[in-house]
């Protein structure tokens, strides 16, 4: 994934959306980020000049130039607003369709470019995260993109202007639009965050749920927990929440990617880790497999069957599983015969965490059915 940009979010405990297999070339989009550049680009010149640009062109950090049509456009005395509609393209991007709003003023002189939360825009709340407590939740990314918009801004104006402005990004309806996010877990509140590093959005490249994974995981290092609990979905979330009684912060939604979250664990370590998931799931991972994701690996009957040789299981029992359509029926036929399947499962998983992580982590992992009862667990 080369240089993926950030989508706001997925809904919290949801698998990743399958990507369209129609054979057409996906189209991409812009971020929250980069339409809040171009709404302040365009207020920005609206401030200085009178007039707004429309369309509006701005530049990306890699070089691209997108121009942007107005939504909205107000110039009243000492502020301008312009407002950008976020197009994501083709990726299922909660905030598209979403109007970005930039509200630009004056701000004093060598002040620079500050920033506000305006409606539907979130406010950092707990540490652990790129912004200080207290900062609005306008990632570093776009901030530079709006002070480089609004320089450009000045420059079309005749550059006699200094850079100093004060802006306030809005989103109406943001704030019910954060309910989808974990942006509230992440200590976000009042609405949605301004993302996107490099302003584009790559159509199913999932990067928001990495970001968020990280985040979640600094987040927790920093209040000082010395445990944290990764779960596959929403299911087993709420499980291994009752059964270790942990925070929320404690709690990371890694979904089907277990290897972004192991991988920055092991830059970012813990001193206690616990991975939760379903059978199916987590048979996967047994067998080595970093990226859950049912296009991206498959539950292998033939190591199912050699797992029920390490438990005792027979010929006829191995021999029905490696035909099995699917691991349920596979854990079916071993919960029948008494055989501890999904403990076999969690040990092998654990082996592959451990084998991942650089050492210094307890790890433990519990396996769970799809009502939320534990049925398999390995380690401490």
């Amino acid at each position: 994934m080369a240089d993926p940009a950030d989508p706001d979010s997925f809904v919290d405990g949801a698998l990743p959306p399958e990507r369209p297999d129609d054979g057409r070339e996906l189209r991409r989009g812009w971020t929250t980020g980069a339409c809040a550049a171009a709404a302040a680009r365009a207020a920005g010149e609206a401030l200085l000049t009178g007039r707004f640009p429309d369309p509006v062109t701005i530049t990306l950090p890699q070089g691209q130039r997108p121009a942007f049509p107005l939504a909205r456009a107000e110039l009243s005395d000492g502020s301008a607003i312009a407002g950008v509609t976020k197009d994501a393209g083709d990726d299922p991007d909660v905030t598209h369709g979403a109007l970005i709003l930039a509200t630009v003023e004056r701000g004093a002189a060598g002040s620079g470019v500050g920033f506000r939360a305006g409606e539907g825009v979130g406010t950092v709340t707990r540490a652990g995260l790129t912004l200080a407590v207290g900062e609005p939740a306008i990632n570093p990314g776009p901030r530079t993109q709006i002070r480089q918009a609004l320089a450009d801004a000045v420059a079309a104006a005749g550059g006699v202007d200094p850079c100093d402005f004060i802006v306030t990004v809005s989103i109406p309806g943001g704030a019910k639009l954060a309910e989808k996010t974990l942006n509230a877990r992440l200590g976000i509140v009042g609405g949605l965050s301004v993302l996107g590093t490099s302003g584009v959005v790559v159509p199913y490249s999932c990067a928001a749920w990495i970001h968020s994974i990280h985040r979640g995981i600094d987040v927790a290092r920093a209040a000082g927990l010395r445990h944290v609990a990764a779960a596959t979905g929403s299911t087993s979330e709420a499980a291994v929440k009752s059964m270790h009684k942990l925070d929320d912060v404690a709690l990371i939604d890694m979904g089907d990617f277990v290897g972004g979250t192991l991988k920055y664990l092991r830059s970012h370590p813990v001193p206690r880790l616990t991975i939760a998931g379903g059978f199916a799931k987590l048979t996967k991972l047994a067998a080595g497999h970093l990226d859950l994701h049912s296009s991206r690996s498959r539950v292998d009957g033939d190591a199912l069957s050699r797992l029920l040789a390490d438990v005792g299981a027979g010929d006829d029992i191995r021999a029905r599983a490696a035909a099995a359509a699917s691991a349920g029926e596979v854990l079916q036929l071993a919960t029948a015969a008494g055989l501890p399947l999904a403990d076999v499962v969690a040990r092998r998983a654990r082996d592959v965490v451990l084998a991942t992580l650089a050492g210094g982590t307890a790890v433990d992992v519990a396996v769970f059915d799809r009502q939320g009862r534990l049925i398999g667990s390995a380690g401490p």
